[in-house]
């Protein structure tokens, strides 16, 4: 309580001498800028004179008066309002020493511009004071509600407690009566365990029974089963000899193919060296007197085109003529090479 009294008391204080510095500086303005503005105002109308300082000092009014509220609220008004508050107070400071900075007066100056200068100074710094005494008004707030928090919760707290006491003195009389219920509930069970125990002695000697029964039925089907596995083990048995005998036969008739195949690859390799050779010996036989029959010079031909001999150099081992060897030459390479061998052989 003491210390919002004292932020009360403050702010008073900042509240008077603001506006105590704020009329003073008014009034003081109005006297000096009156006759500057009357000196430089047409005649007729010097009574306007005091009209402009009256208007920038309504504006001062205005700045710091709603500044101390916004400040008391905790509010910003932005920019403009700061435009307005330094636009005012620069106009007063110029219209306060224009006479004597006319003049080149310094001293005049310097002298008109306590006022202005100590206005603007005040405006900012009541602004920033207002400012400061609302974050302390808000937190010795913030602090009271804190403090009536707690003792609300301290409050609670203490019903609670009566209430856990109220409570725990219920819970140990239903406990007791709990503990009776239980205790006639458990001698109950126990009565029916007892009858459920005789029964289920009963049930597990039939149960016995049943399963000595159901033993004999699995070791006469176990019986049974071995019996079919055995037939079934017998008949892959049979099976897969079966299946090793057609396999060797399978096998015997493969290596019978092979030794086929390996048979006529034999007498093919033979035939072709028995034709080499005798090609061999129609080359070697040298060029011949006369003409060779037809069908022993196309031999000598077919011959002499499998070995690369010259179209010329056939023509004298067969004696016939270089065009009708050339004819035959045209009509093997037009042949498979493989037919040409075998009418050479």
């Amino acid at each position: 309580m003491n210390g919002r009294v004292q932020i009360r008391s403050a702010e008073r204080a900042l509240s008077v001498g603001t506006w105590l510095i704020v009329c003073g500086a008014m009034l003081y303005s109005i006297l000096t800028v009156t006759p500057l503005m009357r000196a430089h105002t047409p005649d007729g109308w010097k009574w306007t004179a005091p009209i402009l300082p009256l208007v920038v000092d309504a504006a001062v009014v205005i700045v710091v008066r709603l500044d101390s509220v916004l400040a008391r609220l905790g509010g910003q008004g932005g920019r403009w309002p700061v435009v307005l508050r330094w636009m005012t107070g620069l106009m007063t400071l110029a219209l306060n020493t224009a006479d004597s900075a006319l003049k080149k007066d310094l001293v005049g100056v310097a002298v008109h511009a306590v006022a202005p200068l100590l206005l603007i100074v005040t405006a900012e710094t009541g602004l920033a004071y207002r400012r400061s005494i609302t974050a302390a008004v808000t937190a010795l707030e913030e602090r009271e509600q804190a403090e009536r928090r707690r003792r609300e919760q301290e409050a609670r707290e203490r019903a609670e407690e009566d209430e856990q006491a109220a409570r725990k003195r219920a819970d140990e009389a239903e406990r007791r009566e709990r503990e009776r219920r239980e205790f006639d509930a458990r001698m109950a069970r126990e009565q029916r365990e007892h009858e459920a125990a005789l029964a289920r002695e009963q049930a597990e000697r039939e149960e016995r029974a049943q399963q000595a029964e159901r033993d004999r039925l699995a070791a006469a089907e176990r019986g049974e089963r071995e019996a079919r596995e055995r037939d079934e083990r017998e008949r892959e048995q049979q099976r897969q000899a079966r299946e090793r005998r057609e396999r060797e036969a399978a096998e015997k008739a493969e290596r019978a193919r092979r030794e086929a195949i390996e048979q006529a690859a034999r007498e093919q390799r033979e035939r072709v060296e028995r034709a080499e050779r005798e090609r061999a010996a129609l080359l070697a036989a040298g060029p011949v007197n006369g003409k060779q029959p037809e069908e022993q010079a196309r031999q000598t031909v077919a011959a002499a085109f499998a070995a690369g001999v010259p179209v010329r150099q056939a023509a004298e081992l067969c004696g016939w003529s270089v065009g009708w060897v050339a004819t035959r030459y045209q009509e093997l390479r037009d042949t498979d090479p493989g037919t040409a061998l075998e009418e050479a052989a």
